[in-house]
């Protein structure tokens, strides 16, 4: 089994999609192995998307993603990356297909109500940045 991270990000938490989303999640065939509900501070948004610390929109995305609670997760599946890509659809949301998340709670492309990682090694730094080991059930 596969695990990846994801993000039920400020904009579908404010908008009260988070419960929504979870439920798809375990519809979906997913085994929720973390859960927290955190206020992200924004040096800490900060050091999640490091990647894009050079990107122009950096100061938008890790301002927004310090706006208010989001929920974190480890879900846990066969192939649950790509799954869990599928399911959330394309970036911006008017792009995404019908019936995937961020085609029905996003709004634009900076506020497309979910993440995931996107590669195994994307996974491996992501997990650990907001959950021990001990914290996966």
């Amino acid at each position: 089994m596969e695990k990846t991270f994801a993000i039920v990000k400020p904009d579908a938490f404010a908008a009260g999609n988070a419960g929504k989303i979870i439920a798809r999640i375990y519809a979906e065939g997913f085994k929720l192995v973390g859960l927290k509900k955190l206020y992200m501070s924004k040096v800490e948004a900060e050091g999640f998307y490091y990647v894009h610390k050079e990107r122009p929109f950096f100061g938008e995305l890790t301002d927004f993603m310090s706006s208010g609670p989001c929920v974190v997760m480890v879900l846990e599946a066969e192939g649950a990356i790509k799954k869990w890509r599928d399911l959330m659809g394309a970036t911006n949301p008017a792009e995404a297909a019908e019936g995937t998340m961020r085609k029905e709670f996003g709004t634009s492309i900076g506020e497309n109500a979910t993440h995931g990682s996107d590669a195994p090694e994307t996974a491996a730094f992501e997990i650990p940045y907001f959950f021990s080991g001990l914290e996966l059930l």
